[in-house]
């Protein structure tokens, strides 16, 4: 019970951070396209969590990866902190940001199938249940109770954000046999997703510098949104179950559209509250399901 408190903290602090992305990635496009403000974001996470692994002595751990560690983590990283950003950001700079909210978070929902299939967990009409009141409360929130609302205007781009779901889903799970030193691990995340972005970003599109206006973003994103935040949420796989875990981060868009009314002045609607509603019941029915069953 205690590791699986620890996890439930951990993946709270995840999603309060990843909700911010609809925000960074409004901000720090305004001039960079998706090549870029991935690559500027991808080598500050790298940065940070360099000079924090050589201070905390955690160095030694990646010192001692194998040539079979390095590149399992190399194709983790590329799931996780390369493919997935690179049509993440893709998306909101080229489709209605509603619509790739509601497909980017299908991944939460693709762990729990992920989990079933490589993890060999197992489904049952808790986790089920958890999962359908999660995804109900995005919709609502995401379309306000219209459901009419979401069109898919872009499907080429909303295909690729559908993939890049599928491979941090990917990613979540196989993560989960991970067994090193976190910190170590998602430096090497970054350091191949940097490396990924650079190339991607000379072959497709050209070198630029961060305006002003975009730097914050970048820093933002770079050092929190996703540096740290990877290190909370291999902590929270360690701590629990993929499929437990899954239903909290249904949590991220209802936070994101009040990241978006505090920051942007956007207005509130009731269905917010419904939707969050929803999404808070559906991880308790989650999380007395499994309850019961370490209890039996």
């Amino acid at each position: 019970m205690k590791n699986k408190m620890k996890g439930t903290i951990y993946v709270l602090l995840c999603v309060s951070l990843w909700a911010l992305i609809p925000v960074v990635a409004k901000l720090g496009q305004s001039t960079l396209n998706n090549h870029q403000f991935l690559f500027w974001s991808s080598l500050v996470s790298f940065i940070v969590l360099a000079v924090s692994v050589i201070f905390s002595g955690k160095i030694k751990y990646i010192s001692l990866y194998t040539k079979k560690e390095w590149g399992w983590f190399s194709f983790l990283g590329l799931l996780g902190t390369y493919i997935y950003y690179l049509f993440l950001y893709l998306g909101y700079s080229k489709a209605t940001g509603m619509e790739v909210l509601v497909i980017q978070y299908t991944w939460p929902i693709l762990i729990v199938i992920f989990s079933i299939i490589l993890l060999n967990e197992r489904l049952n009409h808790k986790k089920s249940m958890a999962v359908i009141l999660g995804f109900t409360g995005v919709v609502l929130v995401l379309t306000k109770g219209d459901l009419e609302h979401v069109n898919i205007n872009n499907p080429t781009v909303i295909a690729l954000v559908a993939a890049g779901a599928a491979c941090f889903a990917l990613f979540s799970v196989l993560s989960k046999k991970v067994r090193n030193e976190p910190l170590g691990v998602v430096t090497v995340y970054f350091l191949v997703a940097s490396i990924a972005s650079l190339i991607s970003m000379l072959a497709f599109s050209e070198f630029a510098l961060p305006s002003l206006n975009e730097i914050p973003a970048v820093l933002l994103n770079g050092v929190l949104v996703n540096g740290f935040s990877y290190v909370f949420w291999i902590l929270a796989l360690k701590s629990a179950e993929a499929s437990y875990l899954a239903p909290f981060t249904f949590i991220t868009p209802v936070l994101s559209a009040i990241y978006l009314i505090v920051l942007f002045d956007e207005p509130f609607v009731a269905v917010y509250g419904v939707g969050l509603a929803l999404v808070v019941i559906g991880g308790l029915i989650n999380s007395i399901g499994i309850r019961r069953q370490e209890n039996a």
